[in-house]
């Protein structure tokens, strides 16, 4: 199936929806859901909402509500509490399924309160084959997704988004900062904090995709291969370990493997949606 086809799918598909609550994060598959969800229902029938939280930069909620803004759209932003949740603090590998939970509790209130048909989010066709416990909560909340359903995967998106004009076509993936601290270490706004300061410095010194990784006294930073020898290579490697101390780090690493997104869920077992609910 061609591009085009699959943006008429997709096109046909949101205007059967009349009204749409779109589950926007900023990143560019949700972006495109906005887009295409503007274009194909116009802005009356198009409420886009951004979960704030202690897991989501500052950065990127600027940036969502600049795009936002650009696209011309009316944009909620929706304080979320996932971090009151023992279960999401305690950190399991089905972690996302409790914030997308009391996330998507939100949407279908706000959905009710506006009289809006439908709740529709970015998961597209490469996210199916992933560990995504948040899927499991879209669908007891009866969230759709249009780019899985219309048959987009994750190169289709950004195709589409480029010939749209988005300005996001081509931003890495950046998901929350909770997924930065190892399954089983507890999450905590300290750290997400931590996490977040290290990753602006690295931001600041002209690094692109990377990842500060916490392990408790130790930051282990994930960058491109092209970028390793600028971090080794003085006032650079100086500058990240003095301002990495004071945020809180007490070692500073640099993994060798280089920036590879969804690090740690590598070494996971396949996991059946059934275990992702046990521990609810």
């Amino acid at each position: 199936m061609t591009l085009l086809q699959k943006k008429e799918i997709l096109e046909a598909h949101l205007k059967n929806l009349k009204s749409v609550v779109v589950a926007f994060s900023g990143g560019v598959d949700s972006a495109l859901v906005l887009a295409m969800s503007l274009s194909a229902l116009g802005r009356k029938n198009t409420l886009a909402v951004t979960a704030q939280s202690e897991s989501l930069a500052q950065r990127e909620l600027l940036a969502a509500k600049k795009l936002a803004e650009s696209l011309g759209a009316e944009h909620l932003i929706l304080q979320t509490n996932e971090m009151n949740s023992p279960e999401y603090r305690a950190n399991p590998i089905n972690r996302c399924y409790h914030c997308k939970s009391e996330l998507y509790s939100r949407l279908s209130a706000i959905a009710k309160e506006r009289n809006i048909s439908h709740i529709v989010n970015g998961i597209n066709q490469d996210d199916l084959g992933d560990h995504r416990p948040g899927i499991v909560a879209a669908k007891e909340f009866g969230v759709v997704s249009p780019l899985a359903q219309s048959g987009f995967d994750k190169k289709d998106i950004r195709e589409l988004a480029r010939e749209t004009g988005l300005i996001t076509w081509d931003k890495p993936a950046n998901p929350c900062l909770s997924s930065r601290v190892p399954y089983g270490e507890p999450v905590s706004p300290e750290k997400l904090s931590m996490i977040e300061r290290a990753e602006d410095l690295l931001l600041s010194l002209g690094f692109t995709e990377l990842r500060v990784r916490h392990h408790g006294d130790i930051a282990r930073i994930e960058l491109k291969k092209s970028d390793m020898p600028r971090a080794l290579t003085e006032p650079v490697s100086s500058t990240i370990q003095d301002r990495f101390k004071q945020i809180g780090f007490k070692y500073v690493t640099l993994d060798l493997e280089s920036f590879r997104s969804g690090r740690l869920n590598e070494g996971l077992v396949e996991i059946k949606e059934e275990t992702c609910l046990k521990s609810n």
